[in-house]
């Protein structure tokens, strides 16, 4: 039994997981350590199933993603019924996170079979099971992280003694702004101190204390980085496209639990011809994607996303089933620069077939892992 963000979950895990490379990371590190005795004790619980697409019996596909516009395509597949329709006798089931550890300590827990997530918590993922739990099965989205200032702040060297906060130590905006500071020569360790104090915490989180004053700026994502300017009164002061080749980097992809996917191939088949669909309709009829986005972020936080909010932070983002794999590898870099991670291997983290196949089946351009 495990406790995260309020909530307590019973489980076996039946996989060992490998430790080969060891984060620096206490949270990810208890989360294995559960993992690995409860899978000396006992085995997994769950029923074994065919692993012959199309033959095997119908199960639920426990999916996990963000009330945040650069995970639209789940928004949309969810909302719109894309995915219920897709995954056919497969029974769906949702929970939201606001950053990727959490939802990655679900998935080490067994609590979801796939989720929507950034670059970072899923390299992080891979490296603390040896290689072994996850694979990334698609993209999602590029682009949408912003570091947002107050407007007096006009350069890097003007965050000196100030307070920039971040979804979450170790996420993907945690680990982008950790590394531009560096390579900016500003300091910002791990407990808070150095050149920069990073206050990681949620989004909404983040609007309110930008509003009063307690922070001074905050490097997330849309349609945060949106609300900070337009409601917090802040002023964009680094788009992080610009600093990526041609503008594109992975902010969201889609991965899945390496068992659950050998166990159920049909049920992943189907969830990933649901993302290929949902995406067609998010770039095919953006009108439309965007009512839904709003729907589905104002049923799960309570409220709606300001129509003004929703188009500026729209168009800073790219919606592809590319997972752009290069720049994976270079998160993998800047993780380790900033000391959050052991130099790695991304060996085996990617698994496209079923996506390429999909793509192929959809005439739309195959991608490499």
């Amino acid at each position: 039994m495990i406790y995260f963000s309020g909530i307590r979950l019973t489980f076996s895990v039946g996989h060992p997981y490998s430790a080969q490379m060891r984060l620096r990371n206490s949270t990810f590190g208890a989360v294995l350590a559960v993992a690995l005795l409860t899978a000396a004790c006992g085995g997994d619980s769950s029923p074994s199933t065919s692993t012959t697409a199309g033959t095997e019996a119908p199960t639920t596909v426990r999916l996990g993603f963000f009330p945040n516009v650069t995970h639209a395509t789940a928004l949309v597949g969810v909302e719109s019924g894309i995915f219920k329709s897709a995954l056919g006798a497969n029974t769906l089931g949702t929970k939201t996170f606001n950053a990727g550890p959490a939802a990655v300590e679900a998935l080490f827990s067994g609590a979801l079979d796939a989720t929507y997530i950034g670059p970072n918590p899923a390299i992080n993922a891979h490296v603390q099971s040896g290689g072994e739990a996850i694979r990334i099965i698609s993209g999602a989205t590029s682009g949408g992280a912003l570091l947002v200032v107050k407007p007096s702040i006009n350069a890097p060297a003007d965050l000196k003694g100030k307070k920039i906060a971040s979804p979450q130590r170790g996420g993907t905006q945690d680990v982008a702004l950790r590394f531009w500071l560096k390579e900016n020569k500003l300091t910002a360790d791990l407990q808070g101190g150095g050149d920069v104090s990073i206050v990681p915490q949620e989004n909404a989180q983040t609007l309110e204390t930008f509003r009063s004053g307690q922070i001074d700026g905050g490097w997330v994502p849309e349609p945060w980085a949106t609300r900070l300017v337009q409601e917090g009164g802040g002023k964009v002061l680094l788009d992080e496209r610009t600093l990526w080749p041609e503008g594109r980097f992975v902010t969201t992809h889609l991965i899945v639990r390496t068992k659950f996917l050998k166990e159920h191939p049909d049920a992943v088949r189907r969830l990933v011809e649901g993302q290929v669909q949902a995406n067609e309709l998010v770039n095919g009829n953006p009108a439309e994607a965007k009512r839904l986005v709003n729907q589905a972020i104002t049923t799960i936080t309570g409220k709606g996303v300001a129509p003004a909010v929703l188009e500026a932070s729209w168009k800073n983002m790219e919606f592809t089933n590319d997972p752009i794999a290069s720049s994976l590898t270079v998160s993998a870099d800047h993780a380790h620069d900033v000391g959050l991670l052991e130099k790695v291997s991304l060996k085996g983290i990617y698994d496209l077939t079923i996506l390429n196949q999909v793509l192929k089946t959809a005439n739309q351009p195959e991608v490499k892992g």
